[in-house]
Formats: C-alpha cells, sequence, structure tokens
C-alpha cells in the first residue's frame, strides 16, 4: 500500500469480503492498533506494511508518520475498525496491518546495556506487553521467550507494549533452560525472580551483563529454569502485600537491575573448553 506522500487518504470498502470471516492475526499478519503503538511501527521502519485504516478523527494524529513511511491510509468507521478487532479492543480509530518483525537469533543478542530478560512460559498478553515495556524504558538488549506456551506479538500485547515491540528485539527459543546455559557460557550472570527468592535483589552478588529470569504467575519459575540461575533473588517489600504482578516486579527489578549494573564493571564467566552454543 505504498502511495506518493501527496495523496489525500481516500474512503473505500475497509476489508474485502473475502477477508471478513473472522479474519484475526496470524504468523504472517501482525494486527496493530492504538496510537502509540502504530506510531511507533510507522516511525521505527522495522517492518513491512500491508495496510493503515484510520477514522477521521484519528487520522492527523499519525498523519505525518504515515507520509514518511510512504502509506495511503484508508479512511474507515469506528464501528467497521469494532467489528474487526473486537468489543474489547482500545483501537483509537487506527489499524495497521504489518508483517511480523525479523527473527532474532540467540547468538544475534547484542550486549550493549548489559541486560536481558527470559521470560519462562508467560503467556499472558497484557503482563508480556507491560513487561516489553519495561524493558524498552530500561534499555534491554533483548527479551527472550519460549515459542511454546508463549504469546502472540500482536494484538493485545502489541497494545499494552505501546510501542516497545519496535524497540526490543524478541528472540523465541525452543528450549529456555538450554538457552540459559549458552548465556551463562557467553559470561551472563543469570538471575531468577522469586517472592521466596534467597536473598534482597538490591543485596544480591551481581556481575555484567546479566540476564533477568521470570516466570508465570502461580507456576513460577519451572525446575529446570530455577537450576540454570545462578541465584534466585526476591523484592523485599516495605509493605503489607509482600507479592507483585508478574509485571510489577519486572519493572522494580528492572529499575534496580539498571542501577546496580551501572556500578559495575563487566566481569564474563569464562567459558568451559570447547564450550559452543546449544540450539534453541
Amino acid at each position: 500500500m505504498r502511495a506518493s506522500h501527496g495523496r489525500k487518504p481516500t474512503a473505500r470498502k475497509a476489508f474485502p469480503e473475502k477477508r471478513r470471516a473472522s479474519e484475526a492475526a496470524s504468523d504472517d499478519v501482525a494486527l496493530l492498533y492504538g496510537v502509540h503503538t502504530v506510531r511507533e511501527a510507522l516511525l521505527a521502519g522495522k517492518r513491512e506494511f500491508l495496510a493503515l485504516y484510520a477514522t477521521e478523527n484519528a487520522l492527523p494524529r499519525i498523519a505525518e508518520a504515515a507520509s514518511r513511511a510512504g502509506l495511503e491510509p484508508r479512511l474507515i468507521d469506528a464501528r467497521e475498525l469494532t467489528r474487526r478487532l473486537g468489543e474489547e479492543a482500545v483501537h483509537q480509530g487506527l489499524l495497521l496491518e504489518a508483517c511480523p518483525l525479523p527473527q532474532l537469533a540467540l547468538d544475534e543478542i547484542e550486549t550493549k546495556s548489559g541486560l536481558v530478560l527470559a521470560l519462562d512460559q508467560i503467556t499472558d498478553p497484557h503482563n508480556v506487553g507491560a513487561m516489553l515495556r519495561s524493558a524498552a524504558a530500561f534499555a534491554v538488549d533483548a527479551t527472550i521467550v519460549t515459542e511454546r506456551h508463549g504469546p502472540q506479538f500482536s494484538g493485545v500485547l502489541a497494545k499494552a507494549a505501546s510501542g516497545a515491540l519496535e524497540h526490543v528485539p524478541v528472540v523465541n527459543v525452543v528450549n529456555l533452560a538450554r538457552s540459559l546455559e549458552h548465556l551463562s557460557r557467553q559470561g551472563y550472570w543469570l538471575v531468577g525472580l522469586d517472592s521466596e527468592g534467597e536473598t534482597d535483589l538490591e543485596e544480591a552478588p551481581l556481575r555484567a551483563p546479566v540476564a533477568l529470569v521470570l516466570g508465570a504467575e502461580g507456576k513460577g519459575l519451572r525446575r529446570l529454569t530455577r537450576e540454570r540461575c545462578d541465584l534466585v533473588a526476591r523484592l523485599d517489600m516495605p509493605g503489607p502485600i509482600k507479592s507483585l504482578n508478574v509485571s510489577n516486579a519486572c519493572a522494580v527489578a528492572l529499575s534496580v537491575l539498571r542501577r546496580r549494573i551501572a556500578t559495575l564493571e563487566p566481569k564474563r564467566k569464562k567459558a568451559p573448553p570447547g564450550g559452543e552454543p546449544d540450539g534453541a
């Protein structure tokens, strides 16, 4: 849907009839909605864009970004967007159809800030989206997720992330325990987070770079994941409530680690003889 920058958006049939039957995001198409999510995707330019739909009221909010991306927005009625996305979707009059972001391999993580995030089968899209937003705010180098029991990086999750998907690389792995072993061989200090952890994160032994590992609410860290961690820390809370929602705990932990990493000199652990990356 590339267009010249000078053309005005045109009103046309928004969704062709052949695509109306309960069309949802797939592995080939990501549905991004909401002002911040759509604008960040357009400005980042890391995806291939397929189509941009906007209500008349919402159009001015992304007109400049759309022009820079070379996209001609299609005018659409808000009720049609709601029909497409569902009553629960807070679309703010905008929908961008795009290809998924390019996949990043574990070996391709660039250690810039010295901090990565690993999610152990956390599936709730609101939580994962909020965690990605925190990851972007604290300059996390990458977020590692499991292919199975992992969320879809579109729709609700993308809206909750508020554009963070465009700034934090996501790495899908088959086996998280093996992937943590690989990170360890690369010199990462693996810190699990659990309300029953053995030490306060503020006082825990630390070296950079760090991989913060979090488990799903209720289940927590799985046994093999926990065993791969160099330590499992907790967040000491001064108030009567001693545990937080996983996305809130993630934000607090990233803040603590970012502050503490800034005071550390990188100290990479030595790789074992012949240590090679393990698949996944």
